[in-house]
């Protein structure tokens, strides 16, 4: 039987027992974290019959093709620093930002550290151009009651297309619609900073590229400023919001499926490569509250390794980790 227990000896003493609770009113749901459930009156309906009648979202549209044209700019204009810059920028975006934070922290609290730091990996997703807290943990968590079924805002069901980067380019755009979507997270809607942050979540991702401008310019001119930032703004944001994508489309359609659950979600090697371990889908459904995702020794984690480096700097505690029976892998929750 699948429980959630204290993690081996490296974390055990930062580590908790936290028992398999099922999403309350969650069709076919094996998630072992309680989510708020919205009455229906009150909710923002999403999946493609909700959102592609109501047409195209020109605004995110053009903001997609703008990027993805910074992006193709961008290799005209190589060089080892601005490749640097951009990794860097990735690993703090998709990895601390978007893994470590938005995921495993404020959607699952598989973990707990100082607000403080809280805040700082925040403003790291929101460098990722996947909007505010408010509005990815909310979507993530209805990704999760509704995983496969009608709602879901980004099931292949729907087509690989539009689970893939399709859900965001119809319908109501709700990245600065915190107000709305707090209803799925009233745990960060009493933090007024969480709160503001979903309001202005492009605030960052702007002071970086003034900042790469900047400096790209006094140290090498204005061409090299420019360059910079279709390195570290253009082609970094594109490949990050492609990688996680990824974990909606192609982890719900290929892959292995190690645990039983009620939807399709499967492990990916590959995406997990791309996204620092999030490729381990499967894992992560059968385990949502679990910080650790690669559950045996050959799925690497670099996600999971980074929130143990948090916990040996005294920075990261209660962490979950799921174990399981290699005999009988059941989901938490059944």
């Amino acid at each position: 039987m699948a429980t959630v227990v204290p993690a081996p000896s490296t974390v055990e003493e930062t580590t908790t027992i936290v028992p398999a609770t099922p999403l309350h009113k969650a069709p076919g749901s094996s998630a072992s974290v309680v989510v708020h459930v919205v009455p229906a009156r009150e909710q923002v309906k999403m999946g493609k019959n909700a959102a592609a009648d109501a047409g195209v979202n020109w605004g995110t549209l053009i903001a997609m093709a703008a990027f993805h044209v910074a992006a193709l700019a961008a290799l005209f204009f190589f060089s080892w620093q601005r490749l640097a810059v951009s990794a860097i920028l990735y690993i703090l975006a998709i990895n601390v930002g978007i893994g470590m934070c938005y995921h495993r922290l404020l959607t699952h609290r598989g973990y707990h550290v100082p607000k403080w730091l809280e805040y700082v990996m925040t403003v790291c997703a929101t460098l990722s151009l996947e909007g505010g807290p408010i509005f990815w943990v909310s979507t993530h968590r209805v990704h999760h009651q509704m995983s496969d079924h009608e709602g879901d805002p980004h099931t292949p069901h729907e087509g690989g297309w539009w689970a893939h980067a399709g859900w965001l380019l119809f319908g109501q755009s709700l990245h600065s619609q915190p107000e709305a979507l707090a209803r799925y997270s009233p745990d960060l809607r009493k933090d007024k900073f969480h709160m503001w942050l979903s309001k202005y979540h492009w605030v960052p991702l702007v002071a970086s590229g003034v900042l790469l401008l900047a400096g790209g310019w006094y140290f090498g001119g204005l061409l090299n400023g420019i360059a910079m930032v279709l390195w570290g703004v253009g082609l970094r944001v594109t490949l990050g919001l492609h990688a996680t994508w990824l974990v909606n489309s192609a982890t719900h359609m290929w892959g292995s499926r190690r645990f039983p659950t009620k939807d399709d979600s499967r492990n990916s090697w590959w995406v997990a490569l791309l996204t620092g371990g999030e490729g381990w889908h499967n894992n992560h459904h059968a385990h949502p509250v679990s910080a650790r995702h690669g559950l045996r020794w050959y799925e690497i984690d670099p996600n999971f390794w980074g929130i143990w480096l948090l916990s040996k700097l005294g920075l990261a505690r209660k962490i979950k980790v799921a174990q399981y029976d290699p005999k009988d892998p059941r989901p938490a929750g059944m």
